[in-house]
């Protein structure tokens, strides 16, 4: 027959099992707070089931490289720090990128950007922005945020210089009202790899949505969150220091295809900043379908929008599409 424990006994157990408990709390926030995920928010009959660790980049940056072992993939100017990954300096004419290696076949995502923007260039002498990628190709250098021209897939840019505006400056026109956006701007926009990005008019031929976005030169962290869910294209941010997401676009019926690439680029040209990805965590979200929306969920194979109907373009298909890269 077991002892039984006399009140002094039984309070001992009893402290010890709540100062473990307390302590696995602790443990628990010390690592949320550690992991700089930024503030979340769930909708309704959607909880998040766990970290894709395949997909998602932090601190010491182990995986990141050009062997083929790596996760993650460096292109152009970008470099590994301590504390975050440049994807370009403070310098003229760079451009640098950062590509995962694992396509994604998630049906349901989210996506958490921690980014800093930094620089010397005083008030609209400082450029040019950083872009966050979903998309069928990979490590394909170009004009757009340094990224190729007529992509297949999503690209959300955090635009951080107006060059519609310094054109309409320069030939003396002035905008109507409530058509002038302010930058810093975050714009999205969705290609079946027919469209062209208008560098002159940043974007606005084909953005989705957008955003003003103060994001240069702060004191605290920055974040972005790209949620897909349903057909259903969702962009918040936090950038004011409250740790409370903040709508930016909101977008139904976007159709991705799944096993595209995440990635993220930036380029500078006559004005420059510095870019700094932290960290990029991808989440996959449970979500529950009826049966009626399995069958119009059914999987995609070329970027579309519901309601806007993109032209009809020759899309390459590559030799390695379809695999890993």
């Amino acid at each position: 027959m077991a002892a039984t424990l006399g009140p002094s006994g039984w309070w001992q157990r009893w402290r010890r099992r709540l100062s473990a408990w307390n302590g696995s709390r602790m443990l628990l926030l010390l690592l949320l707070l550690g992991s700089g995920q930024g503030p979340r928010q769930v909708g309704a009959g959607q909880t998040f089931e766990y970290l894709k660790r395949e997909h998602s980049l932090s601190k010491p940056y182990q995986g990141v490289g050009t062997g083929s072992s790596s996760l993650w993939n460096l292109m152009g100017n970008a470099m590994v720090m301590t504390q975050y990954i440049r994807l370009t300096p403070d310098m003229q004419s760079k451009q640098g990128a950062l590509w995962n290696r694992v396509p994604c076949f998630l049906r349901d995502w989210e996506l958490q950007v921690h980014f800093r923007i930094h620089g010397q260039g005083k008030k609209n002498l400082h450029g040019d922005g950083l872009a966050i990628w979903y998309t069928k190709d990979r490590m394909q250098p170009g004009p757009v945020f340094g990224n190729m021209d007529k992509f297949v897939g999503l690209g959300v840019f955090v635009d951080t210089y107006p060059n519609e505006e310094k054109q309409q400056e320069a030939q003396k026109r002035r905008y109507s009202p409530g058509v002038q956006r302010v930058f810093p701007y975050i714009s999205a926009m969705v290609n079946n790899g027919s469209l062209s990005y208008d560098h002159e008019r940043d974007g606005r031929p084909t953005e989705l949505g957008g955003c003003t976005a103060i994001v240069r030169n702060l004191h605290y962290d920055t974040f972005l969150v790209i949620r897909y869910v349903k057909r259903h294209l969702t962009i918040m941010m936090d950038i004011d220091g409250k740790h409370e997401w903040r709508d930016c676009i909101e977008v139904p019926g976007v159709r991705l295809p799944r096993g595209y690439y995440f990635g993220t680029s930036s380029i500078t040209g006559d004005l420059s900043d510095n870019h700094d990805v932290i960290s990029l965590k991808l989440f996959e979200l449970t979500v529950e379908r009826t049966p009626e929306e399995e069958k119009l969920h059914r999987d995609v194979f070329l970027p579309s929008v519901d309601n806007m109907k993109l032209p009809e373009g020759c899309v390459v298909h590559t030799e390695a599409e379809g695999r890993m890269q």
